[in-house]
């Protein structure tokens, strides 16, 4: 839900996922639009990021941060808002011109690349992937090529669903269908990784996981907390040693 695939047709991508994303790009900003759910998700993620890469949470000043599968900047202008330097990244087009605008709006400086993540030649000290490893085409493929884009003893964050009946019940069924909190086929629950399965490929790739956390809302006050509870939504810190 973060952003489109980071990828191009072929490799990593699902060239139809880029469609469906690219699709929103008009109503990605609105907090009451199809991307509400995230709205409200990213003061926490964003703030569980910037507190595990060992600063207050307010000052990632001078650090570089890629955002892979960007979408319109969500979460790459929050975490520029702290002062990193951010690189955002996707193969949506459409969704990459309202990041665009609503940064210039803001006065936020970041650059934005349309590409994906195994053609970068530069590392940085962090990489997020939000809501975007549920959407690629090789999971491994798409670890790897976080893990390559991160500098030693950087971090590399992925926040994802979990894939359980619970989570087929509220975040395919009840998220898409009854609640129409989302589009109905934004997400494929065939795709949805266990923590298991992302710990394990991200070690894979060369990173040793150092945190997971649960992501559950707070229904009376609209928000998100952390929590122990990963059925359904989660977020997976690793470092690269």
């Amino acid at each position: 839900m973060q952003g489109s695939v980071a990828g191009m047709e072929g490799g990593t991508v699902l060239a139809g996922e880029v469609a469906k994303f690219d699709s929103l790009a008009a109503d990605w900003w609105n907090p009451r639009g199809p991307m509400a759910p995230l709205h409200a998700m990213n003061p926490l993620r964003t703030r569980w990021i910037a507190e595990r890469l060992g600063r207050p949470p307010q000052d990632l000043g001078g650090l570089t941060l890629l955002d892979v599968g960007c979408g319109a900047g969500l979460a790459a202008e929050a975490l520029a808002r702290r002062g990193a330097r951010v690189t955002g990244l996707d193969m949506a087009a459409e969704a990459l011109e309202a990041a665009r605008f609503h940064a210039a709006a803001e006065g936020l400086r970041i650059t934005y690349r349309h590409g994906r993540p195994e053609d970068l030649a530069e590392t940085f000290d962090a990489v997020t992937a939000l809501e975007v490893v549920e959407h690629v085409a090789d999971r491994d493929a798409f670890l790897a090529s976080l893990a390559r884009s991160v500098r030693l003893g950087g971090m590399v964050f992925v926040s994802t669903l979990n894939r359980t009946a619970r989570s087929f019940i509220m975040a395919k069924l009840g998220a898409e269908y009854l609640l129409r909190m989302l589009p109905v086929g934004t997400h494929d629950w065939r795709m949805f990784v266990t923590p298991a399965e992302l710990g394990a490929g991200l070690r894979r790739a060369g990173l040793r996981v150092t945190d997971v956390a649960g992501m559950v809302p707070e229904p009376l006050t609209g928000g998100w907390r952390e929590s122990r509870d990963t059925a359904v939504n989660y977020i997976m810190a690793a470092r690269k040693d």
